[in-house]
Protein backbone atom coordinates (compact mmCIF):
# COMPACT_ATOMS: atom_id res chain seq x y z
CA UNK A 1 0.00 0.00 0.00
CA UNK A 2 1.07 3.66 -1.00
CA UNK A 3 1.66 6.22 2.00
CA UNK A 4 1.72 9.74 1.82
CA UNK A 5 1.79 12.54 4.31
CA UNK A 6 -1.82 13.67 5.65
CA UNK A 7 -2.74 9.68 5.93
CA UNK A 8 -4.68 8.74 8.66
CA UNK A 9 -4.89 5.12 10.41
CA UNK A 10 -6.86 3.20 13.33
CA UNK A 11 -5.50 1.17 15.66
CA UNK A 12 -6.77 -1.55 17.88
CA UNK A 13 -5.77 -0.22 21.48
CA UNK A 14 -7.61 -3.29 22.81
CA UNK A 15 -10.33 -5.35 22.11
CA UNK A 16 -13.19 -2.82 22.15
CA UNK A 17 -11.27 0.10 21.56
CA UNK A 18 -9.16 1.89 19.02
CA UNK A 19 -6.98 5.53 18.85
CA UNK A 20 -5.91 6.98 15.58
CA UNK A 21 -2.70 8.71 14.31
CA UNK A 22 -1.58 10.78 11.19
CA UNK A 23 1.38 10.64 8.62
CA UNK A 24 2.49 14.09 8.80
CA UNK A 25 6.41 14.71 7.48
CA UNK A 26 9.69 12.64 7.10
CA UNK A 27 12.47 13.92 9.19
CA UNK A 28 15.59 13.77 6.96
CA UNK A 29 17.19 14.49 10.90
CA UNK A 30 16.40 11.37 11.74
CA UNK A 31 16.82 8.60 9.15
CA UNK A 32 14.22 9.78 6.52
CA UNK A 33 11.75 8.37 9.20
CA UNK A 34 8.31 8.93 8.95
CA UNK A 35 6.73 11.28 11.88
CA UNK A 36 3.39 10.70 13.43
CA UNK A 37 1.04 12.49 15.16
CA UNK A 38 -1.05 10.59 17.96
CA UNK A 39 -4.19 11.29 18.94
CA UNK A 40 -5.57 11.51 22.31
CA UNK A 41 -9.30 10.44 22.41
CA UNK A 42 -10.19 6.83 22.48
CA UNK A 43 -13.33 5.12 20.55
CA UNK A 44 -15.26 1.94 20.23
CA UNK A 45 -14.52 -0.33 17.44
CA UNK A 46 -17.71 -0.08 15.78
CA UNK A 47 -17.50 3.69 16.28
CA UNK A 48 -17.72 5.18 12.97
CA UNK A 49 -15.75 8.30 13.03
CA UNK A 50 -15.16 11.36 10.64
CA UNK A 51 -11.58 12.39 10.18
CA UNK A 52 -12.20 15.56 10.51
CA UNK A 53 -13.17 15.46 13.69
CA UNK A 54 -9.96 13.13 14.70
CA UNK A 55 -7.66 15.76 13.76
CA UNK A 56 -9.55 18.37 16.02
CA UNK A 57 -8.88 16.39 18.73
CA UNK A 58 -5.63 16.42 21.52
CA UNK A 59 -2.44 15.49 20.06
CA UNK A 60 -1.44 12.75 22.64
CA UNK A 61 2.11 12.78 21.55
CA UNK A 62 4.79 13.00 18.49
CA UNK A 63 6.67 9.80 17.76
CA UNK A 64 9.37 8.48 14.44
CA UNK A 65 8.84 5.29 13.48
CA UNK A 66 7.74 3.16 10.26
CA UNK A 67 4.24 3.16 9.09
CA UNK A 68 4.26 0.80 6.57
CA UNK A 69 6.10 -1.69 8.82
CA UNK A 70 3.07 -1.72 11.16
CA UNK A 71 0.69 -2.22 7.92
CA UNK A 72 2.69 -4.80 6.65
CA UNK A 73 2.32 -6.63 10.36
CA UNK A 74 -1.52 -5.29 10.43
CA UNK A 75 -1.14 -3.82 13.38
CA UNK A 76 -2.96 -0.77 12.01
CA UNK A 77 -4.99 -0.12 8.63
CA UNK A 78 -5.48 3.72 6.76
CA UNK A 79 -8.85 5.14 6.91
CA UNK A 80 -8.74 8.04 5.32
CA UNK A 81 -6.38 11.06 4.24
CA UNK A 82 -6.50 14.74 4.89
CA UNK A 83 -4.21 17.67 4.20
CA UNK A 84 -4.45 19.75 7.67
CA UNK A 85 -1.25 17.79 9.49
CA UNK A 86 -1.13 20.66 12.26
CA UNK A 87 2.19 23.22 12.86
CA UNK A 88 5.63 21.29 12.12
CA UNK A 89 7.88 23.86 12.63
CA UNK A 90 6.67 23.65 16.04
CA UNK A 91 7.53 20.14 17.17
CA UNK A 92 10.51 19.18 19.06
CA UNK A 93 12.48 16.22 19.48
CA UNK A 94 15.14 15.06 22.09
CA UNK A 95 17.77 12.53 22.59
CA UNK A 96 20.93 11.84 24.84
CA UNK A 97 24.37 11.45 23.85
CA UNK A 98 24.84 8.92 26.40
CA UNK A 99 21.81 6.64 26.08
CA UNK A 100 22.53 2.96 26.10
CA UNK A 101 24.82 0.95 29.04
CA UNK A 102 28.20 1.75 29.62
CA UNK A 103 29.86 -1.66 31.22
CA UNK A 104 28.34 -2.22 34.53
CA UNK A 105 26.21 0.50 34.85
CA UNK A 106 22.89 1.89 33.02
CA UNK A 107 22.35 5.69 32.53
CA UNK A 108 19.09 6.46 34.57
CA UNK A 109 19.85 10.05 34.26
CA UNK A 110 21.13 12.30 31.08
CA UNK A 111 22.27 15.52 31.18
CA UNK A 112 23.85 15.39 27.55
CA UNK A 113 21.01 15.86 25.81
CA UNK A 114 20.49 17.20 21.93
CA UNK A 115 16.60 18.68 20.88
CA UNK A 116 15.77 18.97 17.02
CA UNK A 117 12.88 20.25 14.90
CA UNK A 118 11.64 18.11 12.07
CA UNK A 119 14.35 18.59 9.09
CA UNK A 120 16.73 20.95 10.78
CA UNK A 121 20.35 20.59 9.05
CA UNK A 122 22.04 19.81 12.58
CA UNK A 123 20.94 18.51 16.61
CA UNK A 124 21.32 21.55 18.44
CA UNK A 125 23.01 20.37 22.45
CA UNK A 126 21.64 21.65 24.97
CA UNK A 127 22.99 19.45 27.95
CA UNK A 128 20.58 19.60 30.97
CA UNK A 129 16.92 19.69 29.73
CA UNK A 130 15.44 22.81 30.75
CA UNK A 131 12.56 24.96 29.80
CA UNK A 132 10.59 24.42 26.50
CA UNK A 133 13.23 21.55 25.87
CA UNK A 134 11.62 19.41 28.82
CA UNK A 135 8.56 19.40 26.45
CA UNK A 136 10.06 17.65 23.51
CA UNK A 137 9.60 13.98 22.67
CA UNK A 138 11.82 11.20 22.44
CA UNK A 139 13.37 11.18 19.21
CA UNK A 140 13.86 7.94 18.54
CA UNK A 141 12.36 5.53 15.41
CA UNK A 142 10.60 3.15 17.40
CA UNK A 143 8.70 0.13 15.97
CA UNK A 144 5.08 -0.20 15.73
CA UNK A 145 4.83 -2.30 18.82
CA UNK A 146 6.21 0.68 20.80
CA UNK A 147 3.74 3.05 18.98
CA UNK A 148 0.83 0.71 20.01
CA UNK A 149 1.82 0.39 23.82
CA UNK A 150 2.26 4.46 24.11
CA UNK A 151 -1.20 5.04 22.46
CA UNK A 152 -2.58 2.32 25.00
CA UNK A 153 -0.23 3.30 28.26
CA UNK A 154 1.07 6.87 27.62
CA UNK A 155 4.65 5.55 27.62
CA UNK A 156 7.53 3.70 25.84
CA UNK A 157 8.28 -0.12 27.42
CA UNK A 158 11.55 0.27 26.48
CA UNK A 159 14.01 2.39 28.84
CA UNK A 160 15.59 5.78 27.63
CA UNK A 161 17.55 7.84 30.43
CA UNK A 162 15.07 10.68 32.08
CA UNK A 163 15.97 14.38 32.56
CA UNK A 164 15.35 14.34 36.25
Amino acid sequence: MRIKIGDVFSVNISESEKKFFQYIAVDSTQLNSDVIRSFNRKYLLNEIVEIESILDGEIDFYAHCVIKLGLKMKLWEKVGNSNKTGELQNILFRGSRDSGCKPGEQIKFSTDWYVWKINDKDFTFVGKLEGDNIKAELGLVVNPYDVIERMRTGNFSFFYPDYE
